[in-house]
């Protein structure tokens, strides 16, 4: 790595983290840490939530996905609109309205604490589970760049995170996560307009090649047939719905944001901004990724056999190779942009989340430095957890393939439990848990079922969660037909 982009990258990484720091207070309130007093304008909440999106795992991982296939993974994306339209007008107020920054505390209000816990439990693995995927592609560019030692890399970075996550609460997350979402889609087009303009017969061989391409079209969305056991377009479309609803529905990071918004048409325009944002910038993504394919199939001298079988190497080796000084250091620091902000809020929700959900409920009184420390130290255990995940990952081979799975099965269908609470006003307990109990084991039983090689119907592993939450739902609503409430 060049001086010049070593300094780039450096004074890049130093900034976000004196910046987050920058919001620490002497004597700063829990709610001040967990909603910012309710106080920031929805333009900012809407780039947090975009931020939060456009993780490392969209700026290295869809790249990757698009190089070595096609455009069908983008199909999550286009399911987005779909979730930032419910959230506006369905999930937004619901949880404005409620006194708690939680997102389960209302399972707890209709079904009981174990409700709560099961969700909330789910939620941690879930994000447990992502920080170790983001941290991992964090650390891909500097051991291509530097050589460094990626366990390494991912303990150094996740320790700034940790800092100034602990340091500034969800304030000083979210004003990193705006700046640096502006910085990741400044070298996302950066980095494209240098592969159009490298093509030797001009921009538009990029697409011919890959209309052309030995694998068929690179801009295919997938296959539309009926297949279960393939990741074709609509198994894609209705995984994203799920994931998204849920994510806009029930998931921490956002039902948190909607609270830090200083008014109800801001917090509703927050989820439209954000959402509607990583349509066009995913798809940005994906064609680095096609125009990865076309410009090495154009010079296939310039990239190694040992990289082209680890698509999630691509991007970080053409930023290494192919890019002038100074700008390798803004592009490695726009992909520590994109990962640290999503870290960093994963970091400050699940602390949220064991503060509210585990500690509060066994403490009989009201102490706001307690609750202050335990945030703190909240946000350095689960920190330290992502480390641990992010060594693990270093045998997966499409860190977007053991992401999906991952979130799919963690999520235990946990978006069928909060619209059976939601919709259905007679459910009850008894319901609510017959539901659950029926919900896990059929997603267990679609997760396992393909490693394993059990006997019957094999599903892809995205449906997982698809099934999974409605068998949650339609359970516990024939259960409530059938009898009264408990």
């Amino acid at each position: 790595m060049n001086t010049i982009d070593f300094i780039v990258f450096l004074l890049f990484t130093a900034g976000v983290v004196i910046f987050g720091c920058s919001f620490f207070k002497k004597g700063t309130s829990a709610e001040e840490f967990t909603s910012a007093g309710h106080s920031l304008p929805g333009w900012l909440v809407g780039m947090s939530i975009f931020a939060t999106y456009v993780s490392s795992i969209s700026y290295i991982g869809y790249p990757g996905k698009a190089f070595a296939g096609n455009w069908n993974a983008f199909v999550f994306s286009l399911s987005i609109p779909i979730a930032s339209y419910f959230a506006a007008k369905y999930f937004v107020p619901f949880y404005r309205e409620s006194n708690s920054v939680s997102a389960y505390s209302f399972l707890e209000e209709r079904f009981g604490r174990w409700a709560r816990i099961y969700a909330s439990a789910c939620y941690l693995l879930t994000q447990i589970a992502r920080m170790g995927s983001i941290l991992y592609l964090l650390a891909v560019p500097m051991n291509i760049l530097m050589g460094w030692n990626i366990q390494l890399v991912i303990i150094a970075t996740s320790l700034a995170i940790i800092v100034y996550s602990m340091a500034g609460g969800i304030k000083a997350v979210i004003w990193t996560d705006a700046i640096q979402g502006f910085i990741l889609i400044a070298g996302a087009l950066l980095c494209l307009g240098l592969l159009f303009t490298g093509m030797p017969d001009g921009p538009g061989q990029v697409f011919d090649l890959a209309i052309h391409s030995d694998q068929g079209n690179k801009f295919s969305l997938g296959s539309f047939g009926g297949s279960v056991t393939e990741s074709t377009f609509w198994v894609c479309l209705i995984y994203g719905i799920f994931i998204n609803l849920q994510n806009y529905g029930i998931d921490q990071n956002y039902v948190q944001r909607y609270h830090t918004a200083k008014s109800m048409k801001a917090a509703k325009f927050s989820a439209l901004f954000g959402g509607y944002l990583f349509i066009p910038v995913s798809a940005l993504f994906f064609l680095i990724g096609t125009a990865l394919y076309s410009y090495y199939t154009a010079y296939p001298a310039l990239l190694p056999a040992e990289i082209s079988q680890k698509p999630d190497y691509v991007f970080p080796y053409f930023i290494v190779t192919g890019l002038p000084v100074g700008l390798r250091g803004l592009l490695i620091a726009s992909i520590f942009a994109a990962g640290m902000s999503t870290v960093a809020t994963s970091i400050t929700s699940s602390s949220t989340i064991i503060l509210t959900d585990y500690v509060k409920p066994f403490t009989r009184t009201q102490n706001d430095k307690r609750d202050v420390r335990v945030l703190q130290g909240s946000s350095l255990v689960v920190g330290l957890l992502g480390i641990v995940v992010a060594i693990a990952m270093l045998s997966v081979e499409s860190i977007i393939d053991a992401w999906w799975t991952l979130s799919s099965i963690f999520s235990g269908g946990m978006l069928g439990l909060f619209l059976l609470g939601y919709a259905v006003r007679r459910a009850g307990r008894r319901h609510a848990i017959a539901g659950v109990v029926l919900g896990v084991l059929v997603i267990g039983w679609i997760s396992l079922a393909g490693p394993l090689d059990l006997p019957g119907v094999h599903l892809h592993e995205y449906l997982a969660i698809v099934l999974g939450t409605a068998v949650i739902f339609v359970t516990g609503f024939l259960l409530t037909l059938l009898g009264t409430k408990k």
